[in-house]
């Protein structure tokens, strides 16, 4: 990649996010990075990032408003010029058995988890395709494909995703434009870290490689799916579990 490659990586505040923006800086690309709410840690990302000789640009914004994803790749084209690579990682859980679960706890999750997927693709896709290039990496997991107890929303939106990625695959493919997903199983970040250290070995013992993923893990993938090394490859989910659905 040269430096006049732009990438932009949504929810880069948490763990795979950070570790994604990190690998494509690492690539030489130009990035974007967005945030809601945690405006410190994307800072400090951009630091990190400009310390090592890249350069980054924050966004802050609520992604499930239609038009803040519009101003999200505005704000990449008045500083780049260009948009190369969309990374859509924003996501949230709101666990709870169905039964149970409040309505506004299953919206949310498809609001930021899926719409805001869509609305940045819906948004983007206008520049990639007029380019006659790009690339659309998408955050999905393993849920989206198995299901699990207690996560009827956040299965469901990533089901979603994975579906959307198809789809569009199959639109932009003439112009050139490349759309993959990538399925992490159990990732050490925050979002896993707050589980009972019984439901962590659980987890675990379901695991073939016998761990949990590091969120460096996901980034290599999307690194390599960013590439010219997977310049024949849309339209796919890879998993990223360390051998939990096989």
């Amino acid at each position: 990649m040269t430096t006049e490659t732009t990438a932009i990586v949504t929810g880069s505040s948490g763990g795979i996010g950070q570790a994604v923006a990190l690998e494509l800086a690492a690539m030489g690309m130009r990035l974007v990075l967005h945030c809601n709410r945690n405006a410190d840690a994307a800072q400090a990302l951009r630091q990190c990032i400009e310390q090592a000789g890249g350069e980054a640009h924050v966004f802050q914004g609520d992604l499930t408003d239609f038009g803040q994803a519009g101003a999200l790749m505005d704000f990449a084209l008045e500083r780049y010029g260009r948009i190369d690579c969309l990374i859509n990682n924003a996501g949230v859980t709101r666990d709870g058995l169905i039964m149970a679960m409040p309505e506004e706890d299953f919206d949310r999750v498809i609001d930021i988890n899926l719409k805001s997927c869509w609305s940045c693709i819906r948004h983007a896709s206008r520049h990639m395709l007029r380019q006659r290039g790009g690339v659309i990496v998408n955050i999905a997991s393993v849920i989206g494909i198995t299901g699990n107890a207690g996560q009827t929303n956040y299965a469901a939106s990533k089901a979603g995703i994975i579906g959307l990625t198809n789809s569009c695959a199959r639109e932009f493919a003439r112009r050139g434009v490349r759309v993959n997903a990538v399925a992490p199983g159990y990732v050490d970040t925050d979002m896993t870290r707050g589980l009972s250290d019984k439901v962590r070995e659980e987890i675990r013992s379901k695991i073939a490689l016998g761990r949990l993923g590091v969120p460096e893990d996901v980034a290599g993938v999307v690194g390599f799916l960013c590439s010219a090394r997977a310049g024949y490859i849309t339209g796919q989910v890879i998993l990223v579990d360390g051998g939990m659905v096989i």
